[in-house]
């Protein structure tokens, strides 16, 4: 049992289970310190009592003050996002987290992985989840590691997958994979397995399946899914749809964009069923059916939100580019203003709407075949939405940008993470004047060399019709909030 004094730390807190796990233990009252590579997109996230700490697990050196005085570590880090060489990412991360933890003299490192029997010729990704804990395992450090399959909650890439096919799609062509047999865990239950595991009487590194009580196939979820949406669907098996081909396929109707989608089919072609019931002997954990798992799914998503998303995770965009070294042209600035006869609270509250299904306010066919695209040369597209139709906090995705910062009221700034030749933020100000307000929009790219330059100036003319349009729609609604945005 983890001592009452002693730190948790947790690894992965801006991830989709991460983010949920964090609040059920500042709910539980111990000592925690998240590690995050950028703290900043935390600090509206978590209480007061929790502490921060800006550190890399691919950056050994970054670590050992973030392990000062801890007791038990959570390593829920993965790099699936990561364009190519995700398993040696994993690799070194894994080894960087375990010598940090054994060097400061860590009790307990609980890990959640994946299943699949390793005699049958895991996936790279499968594969990649299980080396990472036999690679914690190694420092000696007691490891309690998790392997689950498919896990069903508001927000999880498996869901919003099963969600998008099924609500998008009347007949379905349905591969290889959809009968691969597969044991859905709700995401409750996992959390339910992870905070328990700080209470687990045992000196041993233990591996745990964990599971829901009914074995069945991605087929069967969907179908259960279409039941309880009162939809009917029609579901044509094909003998063959290669990994990639599914991965288009996937990145065409689903939000799930194809360098991930390719990860997940090939995942998926592996059975991921519960063979050791001893998670069930150790916990008092009893998971739910995945009638319950879907149906508590549901309630969150007709809230329209998830608690936290796989999709605004830092990862989903892949690494960020190491600029390091690269010479950038001269920064180059394209700026605006508007002043509407409205208070800075109403001209603001348009500009926080932004994107998901409010759009971009002006040209948003334009916006559409861009992040086609994007997805097409693998970037993210547009499909990731946001999180919450009416409000931001820093670090949120909005479609293919991320919330670099945001001031009440006053100001948003947003990274592109879509592929580009360079670096790129818009950024919307708003400030009182004697007329009411004044918004302020700039546009701001860094190019890089040549193609960068080009890829600025042929755009120009499209960049300037749509970015001033987009003012004028974001100036009117200011006024009249309910006015509609142009299309």
């Amino acid at each position: 049992m983890a001592h009452n004094n002693s730190i948790i730390l947790l690894a992965g807190a801006t991830g989709y289970i991460g983010g949920r796990l964090l609040s059920l233990l500042e709910q539980r009252g111990v000592r925690l310190r998240c590690l995050a590579r950028r703290p900043e997109y935390l600090r509206s996230k978590v209480a007061e009592t929790t502490e921060l700490v800006e550190a890399n697990v691919l950056d050994p050196q970054s670590l050992p003050a973030a392990f000062a005085e801890v007791d038990t570590a959570y390593y829920l880090v993965h790099s699936m996002g990561s364009a190519e060489g995700f398993e040696r990412e994993d690799r070194l991360a894994a080894m960087n987290f375990a010598v940090a933890a054994r060097n400061a003299g860590v009790r307990r490192i609980i890990y959640l992985g994946a299943l699949g029997n390793a005699n049958q010729g895991l996936s790279k990704h499968l594969r990649s989840r299980q080396e990472t804990g036999e690679l914690l395992r190694e420092s000696s450090v007691q490891v309690i590691e998790f392997r689950a399959s498919i896990i069903i909650g508001s927000g999880s890439i498996s869901f919003e997958l099963i969600r998008a096919l099924v609500e998008r799609l009347p007949v379905m062509i349905c591969p290889k994979w959809v009968a691969t047999p597969a044991q859905p865990i709700a995401i409750e239950d996992v959390l339910d397995y992870l905070v328990a595991a700080l209470d687990l009487n045992d000196r041993e590194s233990r591996i745990f399946e964990i599971g829901g009580p009914d074995r069945i196939c991605y087929g069967d979820i969907m179908r259960e899914y279409a039941r309880q949406r009162g939809l009917r669907r029609a579901m044509i098996p094909v003998p063959v749809l290669t990994p990639y081909l599914s991965s288009l396929w996937l990145g065409l109707v689903t939000p799930v964009y194809a360098r991930i989608g390719r990860k997940l089919v090939e995942g998926l072609r592996n059975p991921t069923v519960v063979e050791d019931a001893s998670a069930l002997r150790a916990f008092a954990v009893r998971p739910r059916g995945l009638r319950e798992a879907i149906a508590r799914a549901l309630v969150n998503e007709d809230r329209q939100f998830a608690e936290t998303r796989w999709s605004d995770t830092l990862s989903s965009a892949g690494p960020t580019p190491a600029w390091g070294g690269v010479r950038f042209g001269s920064r180059i600035i394209d700026s605006r203003t508007a002043t509407v006869a409205a208070s800075p609270e109403a001209a603001f509250a348009p500009i926080e709407r932004i994107g998901g299904r409010t759009g971009w306010y002006c040209g948003n066919l334009l916006w559409r075949l861009r992040g086609f695209f994007d997805l097409l040369i693998g970037g993210v597209g547009l499909r990731r939405g946001r999180r919450d139709p009416l409000s931001l906090r820093q670090g949120d995705v909005v479609d293919f940008w991320r919330v670099e910062a945001i001031e009440p009221n006053r100001l948003l700034r947003l990274r592109a993470e879509m592929r580009l030749p360079g670096r790129a933020w818009l950024e919307f100000e708003v400030s009182g004047d004697a007329c009411g307000s004044l918004i302020r929009q700039t546009a701001i790219f860094d190019p890089v060399g040549i193609l960068g330059l080009i890829y600025w100036y042929a755009l120009y003319p499209v960049h300037r019709l749509v970015f001033a349009g987009m003012l004028k729609a974001i100036a009117r609604a200011a006024e009249k909030p309910t006015h509609e945005a142009c299309a």
